[in-house]
């Protein structure tokens, strides 16, 4: 039952909080990490700290929520539209350790953050997976599936990410380890990849689709690709000084471009179908959550394609990463604009 007071707001905030919510985390993070890689170590910067706090108060929310409406909050993780969205607070948290390396040089912060991010993706990966397994009553594939089925992916993509540019950072000593589990999460990524696309794309082209069923999260099956194009670089990267990898770089290379292609060419029919939503079928854009699901997947791109331009020495790629970084700079003062006015009015008004 809800309070009065703050409180009372607080319960109204968390009741039904989106799970997520974390990918406002992911998004603010990889705009941060490309600004930085674009040469803008102020907007980096400020950015890494405002990140600091939507990471605090997000957790903070998420224990008032377990302490207050813990019922819903298993209800969420055995829903199957829902339940997906928890590998938000594995990739945030992976994502603000890359902060932590890139921006800060504090690579045992990062460290303690990779653990936390590899316990919440050990015990969603199997434990999620497991209940959607076992339970009696299943929706149909055109009721149960969505794009943020696929922050599975961008779950171990992330510590895939993390702990290769830690790897960069330690000494060679180190580096067997680190590049194993990384090259390991980052196949793991890819082959999970291809069983949820798979079903995604079954969905969309023998199931009826309305415009309302395409929510922003839809965009991770770019950004999923695109976190899987960074990992790949970063490896590439990582293998000129590690023998272990020198010897896989024509695979590693392969591999690269093979998932930023796929990822690219989600982009034009992803485009194509919000124009569809919003210019034909008159779906109203309004803030909702998901829409840093949708975020992400712009910067994950931008960085991606930096990265790769230069890891494999590509650099007519580098005005493509530049573009959408704007893009993603755009979507995301946007989103956060729409954000505050939420707050805002939330706060007015007694509710969420």
């Amino acid at each position: 039952m809800e309070g009065k007071g703050l409180p009372g707001v607080l319960d109204s905030t968390v009741k039904d909080l989106a799970p997520a919510y974390f990918a406002l985390v992911m998004a603010t993070g990889i705009i941060s990490l490309t600004a930085k890689a674009m040469g803008l170590p102020i907007l980096a910067r400020l950015l890494f700290w405002l990140n600091g706090a939507f990471y605090g108060v997000l957790w903070f929310l998420s224990f008032w929520r377990i302490l207050r409406f813990g019922r819903r909050l298993r209800a969420d993780l055995t829903d199957h539209l829902r339940g997906p969205g928890f590998f938000s607070a594995v990739a945030g948290s992976s994502v603000l350790g890359s902060q932590f390396v890139v921006l800060a040089g504090q690579e045992m912060v990062a460290l303690l953050l990779w653990g936390l991010s590899l316990i919440l993706w050990l015990m969603l990966n199997y434990g999620l997976f497991t209940v959607f397994i076992i339970q009696r009553r299943k929706p149909s594939l055109e009721q149960g599936i969505t794009g943020a089925w696929l922050l599975a992916v961008v779950a171990a993509q992330s510590l895939a990410v993390l702990a290769a540019i830690l790897d960069a950072r330690w000494e060679p000593m180190h580096r067997l380890e680190f590049n194993f589990i990384a090259l390991s999460l980052w196949l793991w990524g890819g082959m999970l990849y291809i069983w949820i696309v798979v079903l995604i794309v079954y969905r969309y082209t023998f199931f009826r689709f309305s415009a309302q069923d395409l929510v922003p999260p839809y965009w991770i099956n770019m950004g999923a690709m695109a976190i899987s194009t960074l990992a790949g670089s970063l490896l590439i990267a990582n293998g000129r000084d590690a023998p272990y990898l020198h010897a896989l770089l024509p695979f590693l290379k392969g591999f690269t471009v093979f998932y930023w292609a796929t990822g690219s060419w989600w982009i034009p029919l992803l485009i194509v179908l919000e124009v569809w939503r919003h210019g034909v079928k008159r779906i109203p854009v309004r803030y909702d959550p998901l829409y840093w699901s949708m975020v992400f997947p712009l910067g994950m791109y931008s960085l991606c394609t930096l990265h790769m331009a230069q890891s494999m020495d590509l650099p007519f790629l580098l005005p493509l990463g530049r573009l959408f970084f704007y893009l993603a700079l755009l979507a995301w003062a946007i989103t956060f604009c729409g954000m505050i006015h939420r707050l805002g009015s939330g706060l007015r008004t007694g509710t969420k």
